[in-house]
């Protein structure tokens, strides 16, 4: 019977990595590992084979179905606080700006412009859209009677998770849905 992971290309068939706990390491980006470095974990006893695709590769002596969902045998404690990048600030945010709600020509805002004393800390910067930035200016939001939607402040890693929940990627593999928590139904 015609399936098809069995003409998809090996670099089309990434391994969504669960914790040692049976949750994604990651859910923005979504924790994903290429087959070759699946494999390796595999041969390594690193990780268990909980799903994969019907697409094998081959070696002259040993055949292998590709895995599609991986299990860590030990657990990674996720760290507290996540690194304050553009990235994880846009997704604290939710990818809009703070100013209007725009999604398009996002860039980050110094709440507190430089020039007056402010920082770049989590505290300090918000997501913005080219133009509020340019209206703002060097002034507070006060100054320029603008208002946040919300107060900028430092994220846990969770509460990025939960927000990356809210953002899945173009490409879920059905081997997938059964460890990720959006769009998916609950049985009663």
């Amino acid at each position: 019977m015609y399936h098809p992971d069995l003409i998809r290309h090996p670099d089309g068939c990434p391994t969504l990595v669960l914790n040692a706990d049976y949750t994604p390491l990651s859910y923005y980006p979504l924790s994903l590992w290429p087959w070759q470095t699946a494999i390796k974990a595999v041969f390594l006893e690193r990780v268990d084979i909980v799903s994969h695709y019907e697409r094998e590769v081959h070696s002259p002596s040993f055949s292998m179905k590709l895995p599609s969902v991986i299990a860590l045998r030990q657990f990674v404690k996720p760290s507290a606080y996540p690194a304050f990048t553009r990235f994880n600030l846009f997704l604290r945010d939710s990818f809009a700006c703070q100013y209007c709600g725009c999604r398009h020509d996002l860039t980050f805002d110094h709440v507190v412009p430089r020039a007056q004393g402010g920082r770049t800390t989590w505290e300090n910067v918000a997501t913005a859209c080219a133009p509020c930035n340019l209206r703002k200016g060097g002034r507070t939001p006060r100054q320029a009677h603008m208002e946040l939607a919300s107060t900028p402040e430092r994220p846990t890693s969770w509460a990025l998770q939960e927000n990356g929940r809210r953002f899945p990627p173009n490409y879920l593999h059905d081997s997938w849905h059964d460890w990720l928590y959006w769009d998916v139904p609950l049985e009663a």
